[in-house]
């Protein structure tokens, strides 16, 4: 017993070390996922039953930190390049989404789940309907365990694409927010890559978050479930307020790169709590079909999104 109990205790001494590391500016958004996902697998995550509710927490305050580093005119600028490249994607994946759920024989729910997270911003996304389409909780979890495995890959893989197309600080930062699946990794892929990426995609991101609004109530009619609530991001309008503060308000411009380094860093260290919750477990309960549709529909929106922004 007084073994096991100095085994947890180190076990829970080097989470908080690593945790700690990846706020300092030397770790990067994908080393920091990737600490958490190899601590997951070779020693377990110590916190794993308390961590969850906490990620979309931090994940949230550091965005509205990112806000302080945006000007009003800047963000709509960027709200307004990826409009109709928001709505073109999010029609062609729900799409794309209900007919490879027919060709792979998926469960409804768990198919339409796939295809919202896809087309929205993943784990967010999926939270958001569930509530309303009533899945089981295995077709849930299948479903997260799905899009944050596809959101590691991307993360590491958008910007190793951007460099080699060269694509610029504005074309990466929009493809990353229509490409990625959810904001964090989005934030990490952009903050990566450049200040000025991570503006856009930050912004575009969000703006594309306020669609689970709409894609709700029509949930609500496509499962027939009208008695349902439907969740909506307040957080997005505490980003926007953060917008307004910084533009208008030069008390606050002076304390904007503070505000954003910190924010960077709560990214960061956001990303390595979600990396410590995948597991190899987590991974093997992933069935072929479900992870095929997905893995098309993410290609054809990575793809084609990249496409138009280069064209």
């Amino acid at each position: 017993m007084k073994m096991l109990t100095q085994n947890e205790t180190t076990r829970k001494i080097i989470f908080i070390l690593l945790a700690a590391l990846c706020l300092t500016p030397i770790i990067s958004s994908p080393i920091a996922l990737a600490l958490g996902f190899g601590l997951a697998v070779f020693m377990g995550n110590p916190f794993e039953q308390h961590l969850h509710r906490y990620i979309h927490l931090l994940l949230q305050v550091s965005i509205v930190g990112l806000g302080f580093g945006l000007k009003l005119d800047e963000a709509l600028q960027a709200g307004k390049s990826g409009f109709v490249l928001t709505i073109a994607s999010i029609l062609t994946v729900m799409t794309a989404g209900y007919i490879l759920g027919r060709i792979f024989k998926l469960e409804k729910k768990l198919s339409y789940l796939i295809s919202v997270g896809t087309a929205i911003c993943g784990g967010s996304a999926i939270a958001a309907v569930a509530p309303i389409i009533k899945p089981a909780t295995k077709e849930i979890s299948l479903g997260l365990a799905i899009i944050f495995t596809l959101n590691s890959i991307a993360l590491f893989v958008y910007p190793a694409i951007g460099h080699a197309l060269q694509l610029s600080q504005e074309e990466f930062g929009l493809w990353c927010a229509v490409g990625i699946h959810d904001t964090s990794s989005v934030v990490g892929a952009a903050g990566k890559y450049g200040d000025e990426a991570l503006k856009i995609a930050t912004t575009v991101k969000l703006a594309r978050a306020l669609w689970i609004i709409p894609v709700s109530v029509i949930t609500m009619f496509i499962f027939k479930n009208k008695e349902s609530k439907i969740k909506i991001p307040w957080f997005i309008g505490w980003f926007i307020l953060a917008i307004l503060l910084n533009t208008y308000f030069p008390v606050f411009e002076t304390l904007s790169s503070s505000v954003t380094a910190l924010a960077k860093s709560g990214l960061n260290l956001t990303l390595f709590f979600i990396g410590s919750t995948l597991s190899l477990q987590t991974l093997k309960t992933i069935g072929i079909k479900p992870l095929a549709a997905a893995v098309i529909l993410w290609i054809m929106i990575s793809v084609g999104s990249l496409v138009y922004i280069i064209s």
